[in-house]
């Protein structure tokens, strides 16, 4: 088992590629009435638009290992910083995306940590639908407001 085993596309049954071979993970960090959102660079799949930290889940990783490792690497996170609520899945069958919310204290600091951002920021939950949005995330998106929302 290599380091980085999920790293690669797969056709998903829903008609489109998808990055993660064993699925792919992210975590929606919700701090009062925020949520910090990662401005993909343009070169990127779905580049130039906003969503959460993510990516490639690898087959000796749960979820929430995944979630956390790729928001360190995209964000610089500390994880002492967050609490895991739940978990939402948009499965697709042969592939899924799994979406860790979860709350983040005051101390917690994100930015840019490497080149596939260009921007992370704390966003109102209202204004969200205001931004241009990773696709999978803008279709995923009222269901996870609903569920930040039930918090």
């Amino acid at each position: 088992m290599s380091a980085r085993d999920g790293d690669g596309w797969i056709q998903c049954a829903c008609g489109n590629k998808h990055w993660g071979l064993n699925g792919a993970a992210g975590i929606l960090l919700v701090r009062g009435t925020q949520i910090l959102l990662q401005h993909r660079a343009p070169w990127v799949h779905n580049g130039d638009t906003w969503g959460i930290p993510g990516g490639a889940r690898d087959s000796h990783e749960t979820v929430l290992e995944a979630a956390i490792r790729e928001a360190k690497e995209e964000t610089g996170i500390d994880p002492v910083h967050l609490t895991p609520i739940q978990t939402f899945s948009d499965d697709h069958g042969s592939w899924r995306y799994d979406t860790v919310i979860a709350h983040a204290t005051d101390e917690l600091v994100a930015h840019e940590l490497n080149d596939e951002s260009h921007e992370v920021r704390w966003v109102e939950i209202e204004k969200v639908e205001e931004l241009t949005l990773h696709p999978s995330f803008e279709k995923s998106w009222p269901t996870l407001k609903g569920l930040v929302q039930a918090l």
